[in-house]
């Protein structure tokens, strides 16, 4: 009969801790459910294919292509689902050899550095170089009609007035005319026209994903709103938008404020037209 310990007793201890946290794939699948989604709405809201979605919620990372793609998705995915995407990726870093290298910024700033520097003509050299000829004219009218001096000081004045004139005032260059910008500012909403539908969009009470198209089904924003932040988006015929936290927008359009109460991380389809704002 053996004395010691029992081959159970030999067993190495499980880590709890690790066996308790979810993988990154699991996390981002238990949030994406947790906000009500499908993996069709994630893949809409953050232009990741469905097929890397399931991909990655299945912890498969080869379809990214790379670290750094695997990294960048597993980012774009944690906001859609209002997650904090630092430790996730912190956790895939550690799970595949650390974070990759940062790539050298050094030529950029050197091909700045050495760009040739333009310069405008030089008028003051002009100037000089036309009172230099009308001297010279002066001097050898003088010396040729000495008889006729009246009349020889009356042409060279008439000559060299119109010559230093001319040389001196450069043409003047009409400025450019200012481009105009492609988002139209908050102003817009104050004086919202008639023939236009208007929407502005703000999160004053936390952050939420949101997805903007016109009439045509062209995207006019796909991204995170951040806590502070709005949006202003205008159509000549309607605007289709994708709420992932309804509860943390607040509402214009057309002027007015929508006076909806929205809960808190429930996701909201909703479509503004022109006139009076009824959600469609």
């Amino acid at each position: 009969m053996s004395i010691g310990n029992s081959p159970e007793d030999e067993r190495p201890f499980r880590d709890e801790s690790q066996e308790a946290r979810p993988s990154v794939g699991r996390a981002l699948q238990q949030a994406r459910i947790a906000a009500g989604l499908t993996v069709d709405d994630v893949s809409r809201a953050t232009r990741v294919r469905i097929a890397i979605v399931h991909a990655i919620e299945a912890d498969d990372f080869a379809p990214c292509g790379g670290d750094v793609y695997a990294r960048g998705h597993i980012r774009t995915l944690a906001r859609a689902v209002h997650l904090d995407p630092e430790p996730l990726i912190a956790r895939y870093d550690g799970d595949h050899g650390g974070r990759p290298a940062p790539t050298p910024a050094a030529p950029l700033f050197e091909a700045e550095r050495i760009r040739p520097e333009r310069r405008g003509p030089n008028w003051t050299a002009a100037m000089v170089a036309a009172i230099v000829v009308v001297i010279g004219f002066v001097g050898f009218t003088a010396v040729k009609g000495g008889g006729d001096s009246g009349d020889s000081k009356s042409q060279v004045a008439e000559v060299a007035e119109p010559a230093i004139g001319k040389t001196a005032s450069p043409t003047p260059t009409k400025p450019k005319p200012a481009e105009p910008t492609g988002e139209p500012s908050d102003s817009a909403i104050a004086a919202a026209p008639q023939d236009k539908v208007t929407v502005q969009v703000s999160a004053p009470n936390g952050r939420s994903w949101i997805s903007a198209k016109d009439h045509n089904g062209r995207m006019l924003f796909d991204g995170l709103l951040k806590k502070g932040e709005s949006k202003t988006f205008q159509d000549s015929a309607k605007i289709n938008l994708i709420l992932g936290d309804a509860g943390a927008i607040e509402l214009y359009v057309n002027g007015k404020k929508i006076e909806d109460t929205f809960k808190p991380g429930a996701v909201e389809r909703l479509t503004y037209t022109k006139g009076d704002p009824v959600a469609g």
